[in-house]
């Protein structure tokens, strides 16, 4: 059959028909919808991870319990990931692992824009790139035929444009394999001797990978009744170039990123007149090029920072662009804010309203730095903030003490807070950490965590008491507020900043937009007792505005929380 699917989901179709069993990862946008969407197959097992370190440790044990396993993640993920990673490259499997990294270039919703390109080679395992839907789910299969061939993990590239858009897609019927039977077998223990010899045979598995990739099937010469230029490409930049220089041009596709063949290029160059590289982000296939004594241009022309499209392409490259068609009108840009009612706006405007030097985290309260909040300081990756705040106290000394927080999400706590904590509590700063408890893992789209008591697929599953987990580390200050309650809020912050031991707030109200939260009626303004003073506009509730110098409510936004109404003192609100 054929279906039109997005390039995550072709990823899971692909999952299931080459029979993976067990899949575990940890939500990360552009690579959240391969797992949910493999979670619709009854006939795979999967879960959410508390992070991608788990969930690639989890799936490395079920191959060698026998069956194909998979993880997803972002490319930040991989970061989580690596030390397994590198390990279980030497160790081996004992059925088929592949670990799914999608990328971001352009950022659209990372703090970082790395090539994740650089772990194949650091790791030495080898890379399928998909360029459209269908190549995904099919390079799944690919991979693990690598995967079991050659013994080892296979990485399966992607980029936000793969992940997140559609192509026609074939299907194909499930085909489960064979349990593999556990052995046991001491050389698999990575110490000393056996470590070293697992190098070897890495060393020499990259030989042979090398060699298969000069005729794979993976990498093609793609040559056009146009010989003058030859591009080397791969990922979704062969489908740029195909729009951009049609179909008589000729190009070299790289659907195995790593390891690269040598001939194929020599003899792809020999064929053509001029050589140019087109990939996103870092010269990966350009240095490759030039380590094999070829001229071309690469970054010369494209840019290393960002996403490129065909039109960037084209400019690039000095082809003309085809005339477009914009607004007679400037429509201004509209940043991304908290949605209305969000339970995290009001946190951060008490700790604007105090000052505070704030440590920030990854997910929606990363919101709270984008005006008029304004009331984060910086964020570096997921969990830095407990560990981070600790770090800066023992620097900065009393006088930050109390006037310096942490913030963290529920899964971001999860995922990596918990040992900043234990660090604050085991070597004794006075911290005080925030965690914005909303009863989901927000920016990526309500999947579950550890937290809220309910599995990937909803079902009930054990639940993390984050109370008493704090306090089984160390804290014996926590307690739990209610955002919404500002007063009140803002007295247990005082008192918890100037108290002399560490301490942690449990922010502790559901997100606006989980399925079945009540809410409020939305606020009826009486506008004929508002003076215009726009106090109500410092909470940066996008279901407030100011027309006429009045005060408006949007009622298909606004869910009653009455945070604005705190803020009123003129009983507007």
């Amino acid at each position: 059959m054929k279906e039109l699917m997005l390039g995550n989901k072709a990823v899971a179709r692909g999952l299931y028909e080459a029979g993976c069993s067990v899949i575990s990862s940890y939500p990360g946008t552009p690579s959240t919808e391969i797992t949910e969407e493999a979670a619709k197959y009854d006939e795979i097992y999967c879960e959410w991870a508390p992070n991608e370190k788990v969930a690639l440790e989890a799936a490395h044990g079920a191959t060698l319990g026998g069956v194909r396993a998979a993880c997803a993640m972002k490319h930040v993920g991989l970061n989580v990931a690596a030390d397994p990673l590198f390990t279980i490259s030497y160790q081996g499997l004992n059925a088929g692992l592949v670990i799914c990294v999608a990328d971001d270039p352009g950022m659209h919703s990372s703090q970082n824009e790395q090539d994740s390109r650089h772990y194949a080679r650091a790791a030495k395992v080898p890379m399928l790139e998909p360029s459209d839907s269908e190549e995904a789910r099919e390079f799944v299969h690919r991979a693990y035929e690598i995967s079991e061939n050659y013994n080892t993990p296979v990485l399966l590239r992607l980029c936000t444009r793969v992940a997140h858009s559609q192509s026609v897609t074939q299907t194909t019927e499930r085909v489960l394999p064979e349990r593999v039977p556990y052995v046991k077998d001491p050389a698999k223990v990575m110490m000393t001797k056996n470590s070293r010899d697992a190098h070897v045979r890495v060393e020499q598995r990259t030989r042979d990978l090398t060699a298969w990739a000069e005729s794979c099937s993976l990498n093609r010469m793609e040559l056009g009744t146009d010989t003058s230029l030859g591009i080397i490409t791969s990922g979704t930049c062969y489908e740029y170039a195909r729009e951009v220089w049609g179909e008589m041009a000729s190009i070299l596709k790289i659907g195995m990123s790593y390891p690269l063949p040598e001939q194929l290029f020599l003899d792809f160059a020999r064929k053509v007149d001029r050589l140019i590289v087109l990939e996103e982000l870092d010269p990966i296939l350009e240095d490759h090029c030039r380590k094999l004594g070829l001229s071309v241009e690469g970054k010369s022309l494209f840019p290393i920072c960002g996403e490129l499209s065909p039109n960037l392409i084209r400019q690039a490259a000095g082809l003309p662009v085809p005339e477009s068609r914009k607004l007679e009108e400037e429509i201004p840009m509209r940043p991304p804010v908290m949605c209305a009612g969000c339970p995290h706006r009001g946190v951060f405007y008490i700790l604007k309203k105090l000052g505070c030097m704030v440590y920030g985290d990854i997910g929606c309260y990363t919101l709270g730095a984008v005006a008029p909040l304004n009331a984060m300081d910086l964020n570096v990756c997921m969990g830095a903030s407990c560990s981070g705040l600790h770090g800066f106290l023992k620097a900065a000394g009393d006088e930050w003490e109390s006037r310096s927080v942490g913030v963290i999400g529920d899964s971001t706590f999860i995922h990596s807070g918990i040992t900043g904590v234990i660090d604050s509590a085991y070597n004794m700063s006075n911290s005080t950490i925030i965690i914005l408890d909303n009863s989901i893992t927000g920016m990526t789209g309500h999947q579950q965590n550890p937290a809220t008591g309910k599995n990937l697929r909803g079902e009930p599953a054990g639940k993390v008491d984050l109370e008493a987990l704090c306090r089984a580390v160390g804290f014996e200050r926590v307690r739990v507020e209610d955002p919404y309650d500002l007063e009140a809020f803002e007295e247990a912050l005082k008192e918890e900043l100037t108290a002399q031991a560490p301490s942690i707030i449990i922010s502790r109200r559901p997100c606006v937009m989980i399925k079945g939260v009540k809410h409020e009626a939305p606020i009826e303004p009486k506008t004929e007792k508002c003076v215009g003073c726009k106090s109500c506009m410092r909470i940066g509730c996008p279901a407030i505005s100011v027309a006429e110098g009045k005060v408006r409510i949007d009622t298909t936004l606004c869910v009653g929380c009455k945070v604005c109404s705190k803020l009123c003192k003129f009983g507007v609100l």
